[in-house]
């Protein structure tokens, strides 16, 4: 038997050098969980991943989660999920309070007009990187073409378009699902959709009812964000930045890449952007107070539905990883998800060249439109310093960020 402490040593320690977003994480798990170890068996932990690629929400959270549900049952699973998260939520917090404290400070400002140029290029990296693993044919070729075209040229809701791509892969995947052997735990199931149904949806029923309307509509955002955050945080940075930064004017642009520059370099998982996002727009409103007031709903919104889908789907994993159509759904998924992070580097990547964004609105055309004479030419330098250091030369993204911050205070001070 594993002892608690054991587990709360070996999670927090993962949690403390989760660096680098999903795929340095799931290595990380690996090679601790599975080859040091031994926890688990190197088909259990690939199972339990192809399954946490099918739910909501960030997937090694989830299967740190799971890695703990597997070992040491609900407790377990809490201390995995826990511990994985808090480090990397501490230090953002920290962040987010002195970035809104100095972040208009001439010289703290002119720094992060330089993150902004390098967040660029780690998105186009990102693009890169997801379209090599998912486009595994000219069909997922089509279905990203048709995300970038959907979002980039007609404005369409990103959850519709991910909708709209898992149907599509479960209507066409031929293929039939085994039979189910052994019993079926729907009792486990009832009880964990009952119980973190209420640890999720009554905190935000009572946010809802009686709080002020500004953190009733944090908790009601990001609870919708956590149930479509499908293909990882990338997936849904576009719609949320977006949506805070021009239909909700919480952030503006510049801000919004300054928390994915910050959320970049942090341990945990990436979707830990949105307790800055929620702490800048509560400092903004409230002071330090609604700052951390808005983090915490954010936090709870955000990761209380993963422990929902864990323990309620976890005594199915072997059933749903057998589902062909499921398989099918999020391959689709996957490849749609390349066409909304390649928008959202296209929508970066104006805000940070471009000193000024129009509208293009033509019949059922509407897309952002760049002001040309409105080209900054040190912004524009950094991004494509950044992307050639980041991608052609394999620099390390601290280095990249660290460098081109650096270049734009120099810049900006000759």
């Amino acid at each position: 038997m594993i002892p608690y402490r054991t587990l709360f040593r070996v999670f927090l320690r993962i949690g403390l050098l989760s660096f680098g977003g999903p795929a340095a994480q799931i290595s990380l798990m690996h090679r601790t969980l599975v080859d040091e170890r031994r926890w688990i068996s190197e088909a259990e932990f690939l199972s339990a991943l192809s399954f946490c690629m099918l739910l909501p929400g960030p997937e090694a959270m989830q299967l740190a989660t799971w890695v703990g549900w597997r070992l040491k049952g609900t407790i377990g699973g809490l201390i995995a999920g826990l511990f994985f998260v808090l480090p990397g939520a501490v230090v953002v917090l920290a962040l987010a309070a002195l970035y809104a404290s100095f972040g208009q400070v001439p010289l703290v400002a002119a720094l992060f007009s330089g993150v902004q140029a390098a967040v660029v290029a780690v998105v186009i990296q990102a693009v890169i990187r997801l379209s090599r693993r998912a486009l595994k044919g000219w069909a997922h070729r089509g279905a990203a073409v048709l995300a970038f075209v959907a979002l980039a040229g007609f404005d369409l809701p990103f959850p519709a378009v991910i909708g709209a791509a898992g149907l599509y892969g479960y209507l066409t995947t031929q293929g039939s699902t085994p039979p189910f052997t052994g019993t079926r735990p729907w009792a486990a199931t009832v009880w964990a959709v009952g119980v973190w149904g209420l640890v999720w949806l009554l905190p935000l029923a009572v946010l809802v009812l009686a709080a002020p309307s500004f953190y009733a509509d944090v908790a009601v955002f990001f609870s919708k964000l956590a149930v479509v955050t499908f293909g990882g945080a990338y997936a849904v940075l576009a719609w949320m930045s977006q949506a805070v930064v021009m239909d909700k004017g919480w952030l503006t642009a510049p801000q919004m890449m300054d928390a994915l520059g910050l959320a970049e370099t942090t341990p945990g998982p990436l979707i830990l952007v949105t307790e800055f996002v929620a702490y800048v727009a509560g400092y903004q409103k409230d002071g330090w107070t609604g700052g951390l007031w808005a983090a915490l709903i954010t936090l709870w919104m955000t990761f209380a539905p993963c422990f929902l889908w864990i323990f309620a789907a976890g005594p199915w994993l072997d059933r749903l990883t057998k589902m062909p159509r499921l398989s099918g759904a999020l391959g689709y998924i996957s490849a749609a998800v390349v066409g909304v992070i390649a928008h959202l580097s296209l929508w970066f990547a104006a805000h940070v060249i471009f000193g000024q964004i129009g509208r293009l609105d033509f019949g059922p055309i509407h897309a952002i439109w760049p002001q040309i004479t409105a080209l900054r030419p040190l912004p524009t330098v950094l991004v494509l310093a950044s992307t050639y250091l980041l991608l052609f030369r394999l620099w390390g993204l601290p280095w990249v960020l660290a460098l081109a911050a650096l270049g734009s205070a120099i810049g900006v001070w000759l």
